[in-house]
């Protein structure tokens, strides 16, 4: 049984996972001073981060269309017996409804549409796992079970290096922010019900790792046999601290690393850091 996966930029897939397990990724389009990027096309995480601090204003991020969900999904119907499309969480993006009107317009029952209700890699994670297990040869219906598994399961902890943009992209109020970067308070932020929230918070940066750390242990099982993630917004110092302390303190099988593209860059910020993993 041929399976197609699908997945959109949001799920900040490392490439050469993409290209290694043939995963179509579909680009939610980033818009800055009303000049158009297709995620991870037409803009690198490097350079986007390099435009985010030089510009004086926050970009604006788009869906991926229906239309392009249709042009796609009819592209792969052509040579694939079914298509899996692994969304990022619905509730924090309408890419997800998008690819919904666009399987009604096509009217094929061997469109399945999977809500990980999950953000960045932690929706990656998820991808990874559907694909492997098409290349395997699995069915439709055993993916989506595992798929169901992994979304009560997959954690994220991360945090921002400033509170700017989560404040600026209406994630958090303004005087929460204010507050925040007066008493120097690193919020250790996850995603619950398909929403960032809050986990925790420490004063000053040099706890930061620590603290996720600590609540990663709490959190997680069995650790020492996962491939666990880690995701970074143009922050290659504390990426590598983040790493060396994950391998002494968690001992996880092995490390994905990824690059936090610019749809999910665009309300995090640069200097992010998050580690995602299966929790208890």
């Amino acid at each position: 049984m041929s399976i197609k996966i699908v997945a959109d930029s949001l799920s900040d897939l490392p490439k050469d996972l993409i290209k290694k397990f043939d995963i179509e990724v579909l680009p939610l389009t980033v818009i800055f001073e009303d000049v158009e990027y297709r995620d991870g096309i037409d803009i690198t995480s490097e350079e986007f981060y390099k435009k985010l601090k030089e510009s004086s204003t926050i970009p604006k991020t788009s869906q991926v269309t229906p239309e392009q969900f249709r042009e796609a999904f009819e592209k792969y119907l052509k040579t694939y017996e079914h298509i899996i499309y692994i969304a990022c969480s619905s509730r924090a993006t309408g890419t997800y409804q998008s690819s919904v009107i666009a399987r009604d317009l096509i009217e094929k029952d061997n469109i399945h549409i999977f809500d990980t209700m999950a953000l960045s890699f932690g929706c990656g994670i998820m991808v990874l796992k559907a694909a492997q297990m098409a290349k395997e040869g699995k069915k439709v219906q055993e993916i989506l079970l595992e798929l169901e598994d992994m979304k009560n399961r997959v954690d994220h902890i991360f945090t921002v290096d400033t509170l700017e943009y989560l404040q600026k992209g209406g994630r958090i109020s303004s005087t929460k922010a204010a507050i925040g970067t007066i008493l120097n308070i690193k919020p250790i932020l996850t995603v619950k019900e398909g929403l960032v929230s809050q986990l925790d918070q420490v004063r000053g940066k040099k706890k930061v790792i620590s603290k996720m750390i600590e609540l990663a242990k709490k959190r997680s099982t069995d650790i020492q046999s996962q491939v666990i993630g880690i995701g970074h917004a143009d922050n290659e110092e504390l990426l590598n601290e983040f790493k060396r302390v994950i391998k002494e303190e968690l001992k996880p099988k092995d490390i994905i690393v990824t690059n936090i593209g610019a749809a999910i860059g665009t309300h995090a910020g640069p200097g992010t850091i998050a580690i995602f993993y299966m929790k208890k």
